[in-house]
């Protein structure tokens, strides 16, 4: 569905050995390219002495970037992008770092050693599938709770929040989807008199 989407269960990180030189990959669950950055640099200060921290990650469908740090162009971040990209994940950030260890590989051998480093610490992290939801906001007198439960029971809903006093407020995470059916649903339900909104 449009609102679901995919991403790493979890971080993972996995070892390969190519020709002498070590491959360490990692994924990383990031929301934004801040946190693209601050895992970056981490690692950076983190491990000094390697010679290539080559990164892709994929945020959205339509927001991913790819970096080679100092490999030949299309031959590490490129193919660890299409690893992301072949599993569809989003809010996805997959670092490979490399010791070289004395061969060179070539063009080829590194892409090699660069996707199937890559694949590997993904197919260690696992998939989740996730589900896109705003958050509303519904008010309804004691008289309307019945109407109200009814209404929530039909869609795809999560309590956030609640208050009870002279009037009963709930803050729900809605699936995105059935914003709009539920809040004409909620509305017909309470005959107009509760109240929904979208909270900021």
């Amino acid at each position: 569905m449009d609102d679901e989407y995919r991403r790493p269960a979890g971080e993972a990180q996995v070892e390969t050995r190519v020709l002498g030189s070590v491959f360490r990959a990692r994924v990383f669950v990031v929301p934004s390219e801040t946190n693209v950055q601050a895992r970056l640099a981490d690692l950076r200060r983190a491990e000094p002495d390697a010679t290539h921290h080559c990164s892709a990650f994929r945020l959205t469908p339509a927001l991913a970037r790819a970096d080679d740090d100092g490999e030949p162009s299309g031959t590490a971040g490129a193919p660890i992008l299409r690893q992301i990209t072949a599993r569809d994940l989003v809010e996805t950030l997959v670092v490979v770092t490399r010791w070289f260890g004395g061969t060179k590989l070539g063009t080829g051998g590194l892409v090699r050693a660069y996707g199937e480093a890559a694949a590997l610490a993904l197919d260690a992290a696992g998939t989740e599938v996730c589900v896109r939801r705003v958050p509303l906001r519904v008010r309804f007198a004691y008289a309307e709770t019945a109407a109200a439960q009814r209404t929530l029971a039909r869609f795809d809903t999560q309590p956030l929040a609640a208050d009870y006093g002279e009037a009963t407020t709930l803050t729900l995470a809605v699936r995105a989807s059935q914003v709009e059916p539920f809040c004409a649903a909620f509305t017909d339900a309470t005959g107009g008199r509760g109240e929904v909104k979208r909270e900021a």
